[in-house]
């Protein structure tokens, strides 16, 4: 059975393809026969209760620089399509909250990945608090007290923004460090939500594991180590790939969150770990498919496509 597809994504032609998990999904895709289309969040209309949508027909090649050709654009019901992937990076506000209002009028007669309503109500950095024992010591505020509290307690912190997304605005702060009320003026101004606050973890400097579960099971990890300069190990900020497998704590993780992600419809997550903790559930839009795939890991796109497929029936 070959589907309709519908992408909701950033525009496509600014996107790096040799990192791009939306892209290999779109390859995949395509090379099952699935018909392609494309938008942006600001071509979504609802209209007397029904949402529509200007897309144009997409094919897609793995080739830098020459990577998609649109068709010309029309306007159509978004319920005409069978599946939709929802996969506009963050950050996660008003206007992504807004999206996923319009996508949830059409799941899950139309297979939204992931569950609009779940995306919507589990943002990263709040939705991982409800693991709090596999987490280390984390704080969400914005209390000048209470963070002052917690640095008296664990001495060496990290803070970073509530709805922050590819590492940044993520500090470390330490016991003595001089730089933290102006640090703290700074996100006051800056950030109208709490904070995260989280005790520092050292073997940082290993890596930060991003480990990617489809349908809540194990799928492929890999190991992003942050350059010896920097604190942030995503690979948007320098960090580097490499091959890894999972601890048996970093099973135990899977294990223990597996259901949730499954009961809420969040058919493609990333994790990250740090030296056993958990501290981070993503589900807007994952990266780190391609990545795996090409330290030799498993080819993730293909077992998304086939999850789908079993969920539409197809």
């Amino acid at each position: 059975m070959t589907f309709r597809v519908a992408v909701q994504m950033d525009p496509i032609e600014r996107i790096n393809i040799r990192g791009d998990s939306t892209f290999a999904l779109l390859l995949e895709a395509q090379a099952r026969g699935h018909r392609l289309g494309y938008y942006t969040t600001d071509r979504l209309a609802l209209r007397d209760g029904e949402v529509f949508v200007r897309t144009a027909s997409l094919t897609v090649r793995d080739e830098p620089g020459n990577h998609f050709a649109l068709g010309e654009e029309r306007r159509e019901p978004l319920a005409g399509f069978d599946v939709i992937l929802m996969r506009q990076d963050p950050p996660f506000d008003l206007a992504y909250i807004t999206a996923t209002h319009l996508l949830e009028r059409v799941h899950p007669n139309t297979l939204v990945v992931n569950d609009p309503a779940h995306v919507r109500n589990a943002p990263e950095k709040v939705f991982v608090t409800e693991f709090p024992e596999l987490m280390p010591p984390t704080l969400i505020t914005r209390d000048r007290d209470e963070i002052r509290a917690f640095r008296d307690e664990f001495g060496d912190i990290v803070m970073k923004p509530l709805y922050g997304h590819g590492g940044g605005a993520v500090f470390r702060v330490t016991r003595d460090d001089l730089n933290f009320g102006s640090l703290y003026d700074m996100f006051a101004v800056t950030y109208r939500e709490p904070w995260v606050v989280q005790r520092f973890l050292p073997a940082v400097a290993q890596g930060d594991k991003r480990i990617i579960l489809v349908d809540g099971t194990f799928a492929g990890a890999v190991n992003r180590v942050p350059a010896a300069d920097d604190l942030r190990s995503n690979m948007v900020r320098g960090g580097a790939a490499e091959a890894t497998d999972l601890t048996p704590r970093e099973r135990e993780i899977c294990e223990r969150i597996g259901p949730a992600l499954r009961a809420r419809g969040l058919l493609f997550v990333g994790i990250d770990v740090i030296d056993g903790f958990l501290t981070e559930i993503n589900v807007t839009s994952p990266t780190g498919i391609r990545a795996i795939k090409a330290l030799g890991g498993p080819d993730i796109a293909a077992r998304i496509w086939d999850v789908i497929a079993a969920k539409r029936g197809g």
